[in-house]
């Protein structure tokens, strides 16, 4: 039975990460500690040029712009110059958002998306993409790398035909870390351009590259074009979450289309959908400083080092995992398939005190993997790694 307000819940998954607390708890009781490597939330300072944007701000009686300040867009327009590759982008094509997250689950919403559109996602993806489309009234459909649905899966439960609307792509891949390459991101481009669909493409994890030479963006001109227009259709989301240390700050933006972008912007203005003002300053001083993520790049990647040693010395297998904040791991039989779920695998590492993420969470055919986050100090990133080596042996 339902009643007022229950149309759009009942329509949504549980939340995945409320599955974690018995493995949590056991986790906590280890003697030497948790160690968790689930969520992938920040664990070091956020950069000081970034808190004294944020101090010097602080005096904000006023209420802030929707579509930023003039300095956040600049910041943000030289940044994807510098870090994406984009070639013109305009300062007006740049919206802050409330960190990425919010972006990712109301985007269908915000273009006007609804019953009998489709939302194409990757197969293996991160669980909002699905969200999103729900709370529009959408319907997702997953794909393989490359892929596009077939004509059975783009038919509703109704048996009407649906149109594709919005494409997700996200390289580096949350949870995965694969990247794809200019030829795979160009034909996507050019496969929903064909088709009328807008492209969004989630470039969260791209400033942490580790096996690759690159990790290209959807507003490189080898996947967009040139010249007028290059960016219709396109859509790039960023956050300042992982490679700032901001999650605490909410600061995101999206970019690319200008026509699409002065859409969002008009319904985020009477949505007051505003990021504070004070965290657009912050924001704007983080897009134009690289150095500090340079540093935080070289964190993780010591971490990664010793973690993904970790790991392979315990008997466990890591794949893609090129890019980004996670490695992608499971256990593999003697002859390399996968051995058991990922569930079993979280269990056994929760026995130990180090907490991961399930790979079901990120779609049924990641049943067997496991995501482990670089996200933890030194220290713990250590234990971890000496509990991992009592495990090998």
């Amino acid at each position: 039975m339902t009643g007022p307000g229950t149309s759009r819940t009942g329509s949504l998954p549980d939340f995945p990460w409320d599955a974690l607390g018995p493995a949590a708890r056991r986790a906590r009781a280890h003697p030497g500690g948790i160690v968790d490597l689930s969520v992938g939330t920040p664990v070091d300072p956020t950069p000081e040029v970034v808190q004294r944007a944020l101090r010097d701000a602080a005096d904000a009686p006023g209420y802030p712009l929707t579509a930023g300040t003039p300095a956040l867009r600049e910041a943000a327009a030289g940044w994807a110059a510098r870090s994406r590759g984009a070639v013109g982008l305009d300062p007006e094509a740049v919206l802050p958002t409330i960190g990425s997250k919010e972006l990712v689950a109301w985007l269908p919403t915000l273009l006007g998306l609804g019953p009998g559109d489709v939302v194409v996602i990757p197969e293996v993806a991160y669980p909002t993409y699905d969200v999103g489309a729900r709370l529009a009234g959408a319907r997702a459909v997953a794909v393989p790398p490359g892929g596009w649905p077939t004509e059975e899966q783009l038919r509703g439960p109704d048996g009407a035909p649906g149109r594709v609307r919005l494409v997700w792509l996200n390289s580096p891949s949350n949870p995965t870390g694969a990247v794809a390459g200019v030829e795979q991101l160009r034909s996507a481009v050019e496969r929903a351009r064909a088709e009328g669909a807008v492209v969004a493409s989630d470039e969260c994890y791209a400033e942490l590259a580790w096996d690759v030479e690159e990790v290209p963006s959807v507003l490189d001109p080898r996947v967009c074009g040139t010249g007028k227009g290059s960016h219709d259709g396109l859509l790039l989301v960023t956050s300042l979450s992982k490679r700032s240390n901001l999650a605490g700050y909410r600061g995101g933006a999206v970019l690319g289309d200008p026509r699409l972008v002065a859409q969002l912007l008009a319904v985020r203005k009477h949505a007051g959908m505003i990021v504070p003002a004070p965290v657009q300053a912050a924001v704007a001083a983080a897009f134009s400083d690289d150095e500090h993520v340079a540093v935080q790049r070289e964190r993780y990647r010591a971490r990664r080092s010793v973690l993904r040693a970790a790991l392979e010395g315990a008997g466990l297998r890591v794949e893609h995992s090129e890019a980004g904040l996670y490695l992608w791991t499971r256990a593999a039989g003697a002859a390399g398939t996968a051995s058991g779920s990922g569930w079993e695998l979280l269990d056994r590492l929760a026995d130990l005190g180090i907490l991961v993420a399930p790979g079901d969470f990120y779609g049924p055919s990641a049943s067997a993997h496991i995501r482990v986050a670089l996200t933890a100090s030194d220290e713990r990133v250590s234990a971890a790694a000496a509990r991992l080596a009592a495990l090998a042996g």
